[in-house]
C-alpha cells in the first residue's frame, strides 16, 4: 500500500479521504474496478530469470565450484514459487469472474495444454533426429513421445506444465477448499506445511519412502500441497494480503535475507555432512519450504514497490509488460538455446573459462530466447510455441490500439494539476492475472461479463 499523501485543506474533507482509501486499496482502482496486479508481473519475470539461471547454472557449474553451486541451491526455489503463483492467480482470477469449468478448461488447456505438446514434440524429435542409432526408428520416436507427454520427461523442464494441468483440474477443489475452510485458514496453511515438509524430509532423506513413485515425484501436484494451498489461500485475502507486504516491506525483506542466509547455512551444513555440493541444494527438501515461501512474499515486495510507483508509458514500464508478456515463450523455448550453445565438444566452452562460462552463457541463451519468442508471437505457430495469441491477429491488433488508446487517456490526465502527487489514479486496467505462465490472458476468446 502506498503512503498516504500529506494532508491538505483541499484534502481535509471525508470525501476525499473516502476517495483516497479507494485509491490506495491493492486489489482495486479508484473506482472500484478490479486493478492489474503488476506485482505479480514482476514476481513472475523474476522468478523465469531465476528459472533460466537454475537451468544456465546447472549446465555450466564445475562439481567443485562452492560458490555457483551455492548460487544454484538458491535458486533452486523456483518450481516451488510458482506453484504458489499459479493457485493464487488463479483463484484470484476465478474469484473474480467465476465461469463453468467447461469455459475455463478449454481455455486453459489451449494456452498450456498446447504448447506442451508442441514443445514435447520439438524436444523429443530434435533428440531422435541427432541420435545415430535412433534417427529413422519412427516406432522409437512415437513411443518416446507418448511416455514424455504421460510423464512429463520430454525435456527436463516441461514436467512443470504436467502439474500445472493437474492444478488447472482441481481448481474446483481447490475453490471449494477456499470457501469451506473460512475462518480456519491458519489451521489449513499449519496442516499443509507440517504435510510439505514430511514429504520434502523423505524424498531428501529417506529416499526408500518415495521409492514406488519411481524418481516421478516431481511430476505430481501432491509434492506441492502447501505451496498451492497457500497461494490460493491467500488469494482469497488478497487484498489484506497484498496491503500486508505493502504496509511491512522492510520486515518482508529482511526476513526474506535471513531465510535466504538459513538456506544458505543449511547447504553448507550438509556438504560438511558429506552431501555433495550439487546434493546439498537440490529442491525438494524441507528447508525449501521456507526458502521458496520466502522468496514468494520477498519478490512480491519488490513488485509492489515497483507497482506502487509505475509510471505508465514509461521506457521501464514497457520493457515489465514485455517482459511479463514474452517470458511464457522464453521458459518454453530456453532449454534449446541452451543445448544448442552447449551441444557436443561445445565452441563456447572452449573459449570462455570458468566461473565466466555460466555468466555468458546465460546471457546468450536469455538473446537467444528472448529472440525466438519475439519471432513465434508473429506467427500463426504463436499459441502453440509461446502459449499467447499471435500478435499479428485481428484481435490482437485491436486489443494494442486499445491499450494505446487508454495510456495516452492517462497521460492527458497525469497533465492536470494536483495538489498532492500521491496517490496517482492510473489509466483504466480492464484485465487482471489470469494465469502464472501465460500472464494475462483476457483476450484470448469472448470476454466474459463481471
Amino acid at each position: 500500500m502506498t503512503d498516504a499523501a500529506t494532508p491538505t485543506a483541499d484534502a481535509a474533507t471525508p470525501t476525499a479521504d473516502a476517495a483516497d482509501r479507494r485509491v490506495q486499496t491493492p486489489t482495486r482502482t479508484a473506482e472500484g474496478k478490479p486493478r492489474h496486479l503488476y506485482e505479480v508481473d514482476v514476481l513472475r519475470i523474476l522468478t523465469f530469470a531465476c528459472v533460466i539461471g537454475v537451468h544456465t547454472t546447472s549446465h555450466t557449474v564445475a562439481a567443485d565450484d562452492v560458490p555457483l553451486n551455492g548460487l544454484l541451491g538458491l535458486l533452486h526455489f523456483t518450481r516451488l514459487v510458482f506453484f504458489s503463483l499459479t493457485a493464487f492467480v488463479l483463484v484470484y482470477s476465478y474469484t473474480l469472474r467465476p465461469r463453468p469449468m467447461a469455459q475455463f478448461w478449454p481455455k486453459r488447456f489451449l494456452l498450456v495444454g498446447v504448447p506442451y505438446l508442441a514443445w514435447s514434440f520439438v524436444y523429443v524429435a530434435s533428440s531422435w533426429l541427432l541420435s545415430a542409432t535412433r534417427r529413422g526408428d519412427v516406432p522409437d520416436l512415437v513411443r518416446t513421445y507418448a511416455e514424455g507427454i504421460v510423464t512429463g520427461v520430454s525435456w527436463y523442464h516441461l514436467y512443470f506444465l504436467l502439474v500445472t494441468m493437474q492444478v488447472y483440474l482441481l481448481l474446483p477443489v481447490i475453490a471449494w477448499l477456499v470457501r469451506r475452510t473460512r475462518g480456519h485458514h491458519v489451521a489449513v496453511l499449519a496442516v499443509t506445511l507440517v504435510f510439505q515438509l514430511v514429504v520434502f524430509a523423505g524424498y531428501k532423506y529417506f529416499p526408500a519412502s518415495d521409492a514406488w513413485m519411481h524418481g516421478y515425484q516431481k511430476q505430481f501436484f501432491f509434492s506441492y500441497v502447501f505451496f498451492i494451498v497457500s497461494g490460493a489461500i491467500a488469494a482469497d485475502h488478497a487484498d489484506a494480503f497484498l496491503r500486508f507486504i505493502r504496509v511491512h516491506r522492510r520486515a518482508v525483506l529482511w526476513g526474506f535475507a535471513g531465510v535466504g542466509a538459513l538456506t544458505l547455512g543449511v547447504w553448507w551444513l550438509q556438504v560438511g555432512l558429506g552431501q555433495s555440493l550439487y546434493a546439498a541444494g537440490t529442491p525438494l527438501q524441507p528447508v525449501q519450504v521456507l526458502w521458496s515461501s520466502a522468496v514468494f512474499v520477498g519478490f512480491l515486495a519488490i513488485g509492489a514497490r515497483w507497482a506502487d510507483r509505475r509510471r505508465p508509458g514509461s521506457a521501464l514500464a514497457r520493457v515489465v509488460d514485455y517482459g511479463s508478456d514474452r517470458s511464457f515463450g522464453i521458459f518454453l523455448s530456453h532449454p534449446f538455446a541452451i543445448w544448442i550453445l552447449l551441444y557436443g565438444d561445445s565452441w563456447l566452452e572452449r573459449v570462455v573459462p570458468q566461473p565466466w562460462l555460466t555468466l555468458v552463457t546465460y546471457v546468450l541463451v536469455l538473446v537467444l530466447s528472448v529472440a525466438v519468442t519475439e519471432l513465434f508471437r508473429w506467427t500463426p505457430l504463436s499459441v502453440p510455441l509461446t502459449g499467447r495469441p499471435s500478435l499479428s491477429s485481428r484481435g490482437q491488433r485491436a486489443a494494442r490500439a486499445r491499450k494505446r488508446e487508454a495510456a495516452a487517456r492517462g497521460a492527458g490526465a497525469g497533465a492536470v494539476p494536483v495538489v498532492a502527487p500521491e496517490p496517482r489514479v492510473e489509466p483504466v486496467e480492464p484485465v487482471e492475472p489470469d494465469d502464472a505462465l501465460v500472464g494475462e490472458t483476457d483476450d484470448v476468446g469472448p470476454r466474459s461479463t463481471r
